[in-house]
């Protein structure tokens, strides 16, 4: 196994606040799969994308992404074919009013033992209620630990089989251990288009975790995963993208 991941150095045309970040890169990833079929096609498809992303670094303390200053971000997916096209359109400087990627770095990353992850950016995951109606999870509006690293698993293993074309079959959970460090629900905002005149602002409630992977083959594949497209859902939002130790 192995992922593939770019180090992009972006140039800040205007100020971006945080809340807005996620919204910006996303939109900016976006419009770079318009100009290119193969990625146009996955783009639309109702399937996992196999590919997450990290929000600029380093964070300013006002939390506003500065006018004439440069940050770095990172992509990361399964498919080498994806990231070799993202990293030609990058390079061809595709516009975006709010930044311009000045480099995009590529590079390979074997699979190596995870003995932690850590989630720097909200990881959302929606479970059933009571009443079988689906909401985020939180401490607050579930609680239930077990029922969020059984939804964890279930949709790692999802995105390994989309992309291997086969099946892993799990002697138990490939968390050891969670630790939730958030007090509060973490947030990640975006804008939803409803028509051509008009978008709402729409909120995503999640957590960032600490975890501790178990040490055999399952567990470790479905980390490494989880590395490289995302823990939880909403990874074209910026949902999930993880560090590790």
């Amino acid at each position: 196994m192995k992922y593939f991941e770019l180090k992009c150095i972006a140039y800040i045309k205007k100020e971006i606040p945080l809340n807005d970040s996620f919204d910006a890169l996303s939109s900016y990833i976006n419009y770079c799969f318009t100009k290119d079929e193969v990625l146009k096609k996955l783009h639309e498809e109702k399937d996992f994308k196999n590919y997450c992303f990290g929000n600029f670094y380093p964070i300013e303390k006002d939390k506003v992404y500065k006018k004439g200053n440069t940050y770095e971000f990172v992509i990361r997916a399964l498919d080498e074919e994806f990231i070799y096209k993202l990293q030609k359109l990058l390079r061809e400087n595709v516009n975006n009013s709010f930044f311009q990627v000045l480099q995009a770095t590529k590079k390979v990353v074997k699979q190596f033992f995870v003995s932690e992850l850590y989630t720097i950016t909200p990881t959302i995951t929606t479970v059933k209620d009571e009443n079988n109606k689906s909401i985020f999870w939180t401490v607050d509006k579930d609680g239930d630990i077990l029922k969020l690293q059984e939804q964890l698993q279930k949709n790692l293993l999802k995105k390994y089989e989309n992309f291997y074309n086969e099946k892993l079959e799990p002697t138990q959970n490939f968390i050891q251990l969670l630790e939730i460090k958030n007090q509060k629900p973490q947030s990640i905002y975006f804008m939803k288009k409803i028509n051509d005149n008009k978008s709402i602002r729409v909120r995503l409630f999640g957590n960032k975790f600490k975890i501790a992977p178990n040490e055999d083959e399952v567990s470790q594949k479905l980390s490494f995963v989880a590395l490289a497209c995302g823990l939880g859902e909403k990874q074209s939002y910026g949902g999930g993208f993880c560090l590790w130790k």
